[in-house]
């Protein structure tokens, strides 16, 4: 079930890399780094913080087949996604889904506290979105009104109060990812956001 969920979040954050490469009208070279570093810029980050060397894609080709399957999908299909934004949004929001439990996993796996287990968490899922934005020269969404990181702390902390509880792992894996995406899509139909601070 783990393995399933990385690969989907892989494929999904590589997607969202391609659509806005796309939206910037980049060239297929340009379009596939963007695809590759959003994929694995924040696991990439994450096992160097931990020491975690070799990062994870250099030994598990899998996660290249997958950036390279979603960029060829979402180059392919790109007529069909209609609305870019939509479909960005949508892929963006199931890949911060999964790899906020990636990060969790990360940190439990090797005895971190939970609340730096939490921390790996936010940074798997958004700091690949981050290098994407800073590329294609947008502000990141993390640094802007709408709630993001927020959501993978909330997401942390409902994984550990399910693990307190001692459900199983695969119901705690699905409950975790789902909240997150739901409590995204819900922040961004009802325009939940943090207050911006201002200097005056």
């Amino acid at each position: 079930m783990f393995n399933l969920l990385e690969i989907v979040g892989t494929m999904a954050f590589a997607m969202s890399g391609v659509l806005t490469a796309m939206d910037k009208k980049m060239d297929p070279f340009g379009v596939f780094i963007i695809a590759f570093v959003t994929a694995v810029g924040g696991g990439t980050l994450r096992d160097i913080m931990i020491g975690r060397t070799p990062v994870g894609w250099m030994m598990n080709l899998e996660y290249v087949y997958m950036i390279i399957l979603g960029f060829v999908l979402a180059v392919l299909f790109r007529k069909k996604f209609d609305r870019l934004r939509t479909s960005l949004f949508l892929f963006d929001t199931i890949g911060l889904g999964v790899y906020t439990l990636t990060g969790l996993r990360k940190g439990i796996e090797i005895g971190l506290h939970p609340i730096i287990c939490i921390a790996l968490g936010t940074i798997t899922a958004c700091f690949g979105g981050v290098i994407r934005d800073i590329l294609c020269n947008e502000i990141p969404v993390i640094f802007r009104k709408e709630i993001y990181a927020t959501i993978c702390i909330l997401g942390g902390v409902l994984f550990f109060i399910l693990k307190k509880i001692q459900l199983e792992d695969e119901i705690i894996y699905i409950t975790t990812t789902l909240v997150v995406i739901c409590i995204r899509l819900l922040a961004v139909k009802y325009k939940w956001h943090l207050p911006t601070l201002e200097h005056k």
